[in-house]
């Protein structure tokens, strides 16, 4: 079972895109994917439950929810905003890999600054047993913000793996219950570009 953790002590940074995002993807791999919505206000498990019939299955992470499996190959992990002390050491520790969203704003590199300083003070991720990379979200590779989200990334020492857009495909398939990779490959080929070095980065980071 590989285990992937979302991360952001920020709301609002992009975890639960990310988050059900790589849930179609693996789901559409035929994996057995579980998605585990920690957020109180349960976006990701909203997504799910709109998530067409005829769409690769991903299960609730839920023992009352009747399509849980005891079994599963991926959980992805959607955390809350103030994901902190006990319940986010608790959290990293059964991750293979965290992932960190953060958004082109003063306020998201403030609030994301502390939020890695957290992260690398856990143990496990000191001793390189659980693994954590930055995604840039929403940005616009033209503006003054995307060059200084950039540049906070390059600085944390953390992986880069990728800067996604801030494409309306994503309010659509947020929509519709649908991942990108859910969707017409000729319709999402710029954004499914985008999320390669993603995709590796979770293989690689996951593989025993």
């Amino acid at each position: 079972m590989k285990h992937i953790l979302i991360a952001n002590s920020k709301g609002g940074s992009g975890k639960t895109t990310l988050a059900t995002n790589l849930a179609g993807y693996f789901a559409s791999l035929g994996k057995r994917v579980m998605l585990n919505d920690l957020d109180r206000q349960q976006s990701s498990a909203q997504w799910l439950a709109r998530r067409p019939a005829v769409m690769p299955i991903i299960h609730s992470y839920n023992a009352r929810n009747k399509s849980y499996i005891k079994e599963p190959e991926w959980i992805i992990t959607d955390s809350p905003a103030g994901f902190r002390d006990e319940k986010l050491a608790d959290a990293v520790k059964q991750a293979d890999c965290v992932i960190v969203p953060i958004q082109p704003s003063a306020f998201d590199i403030g609030a994301t600054s502390d939020f890695l300083d957290r992260l690398a003070e856990e143990k496990v991720i000191r001793k390189n047993k659980t693994f954590v990379a930055l995604v840039g979200m929403r940005v616009n590779n033209r503006t003054h913000a995307a060059a200084g989200l950039a540049n906070f990334m390059e600085q944390t020492g953390f992986p880069v793996l990728t800067y996604l857009r801030n494409a309306q495909v994503y309010a659509t398939a947020a929509e519709l219950g649908v991942s990108l990779f859910d969707m017409r490959p000729s319709f999402v080929a710029q954004d499914l570009e985008q999320w390669a070095p993603i995709l590796d980065w979770v293989i690689e980071a996951t593989a025993d």
